[in-house]
């Protein structure tokens, strides 16, 4: 069943490429989302706390966040969404290439509500991401937006 009001995801993501991917991912739900997408954690990060220029951005009700990015990282990112009191109840799902068990464990560590490596194939990709999304919308109590 899907959720009667809007989707808000931001996806943070500087592959052009894993953008498009977690598009047909989305559509494939068939859930009503809007999807707002930053490449870099600096970006992302003015994006959540409503800076220039996302003055007028809505607070989202899940992140996909990659770790790999340029100016800062996704830990760097989660840290700080995470240490904020206004941001941390957002859901944040690392969606990323990294396999490393470290690399695990510190998003945990800094409170990532899941970690998924991202499938080589398209059509594995698209699945994961309509997974996700029908997971955290139509089974997982989200709290409600600020």
């Amino acid at each position: 069943m899907a959720s009667p009001h809007r989707i808000d995801i931001l996806l943070v993501e500087d592959d052009p490429g894993d953008v498009e991917l977690t598009k047909e991912g989305l559509l494939a739900a068939k859930m009503l989302v809007t999807l707002h997408v930053v490449e870099d954690g600096e970006k992302a990060l003015k994006f959540l706390r409503q800076e220039a220029p996302y003055i007028e951005a809505i607070q989202p009700d899940i992140i996909l966040l990659d770790l790999n990015m340029p100016k800062k990282n996704g830990m760097e990112v989660l840290r700080e969404i995470k240490a904020d009191p206004a941001l941390r109840s957002i859901p944040v799902v690392v969606l990323t290439t990294s396999e490393a068990e470290t690399d695990i464990a510190k998003c945990y560590d800094l409170g990532a509500n899941c970690y998924i490596t991202k499938p080589i194939s398209f059509a594995a990709f698209t699945k994961v991401v309509a997974m996700i999304e029908e997971f955290w919308f139509t089974i997982v109590k989200m709290p409600p937006k600020k």
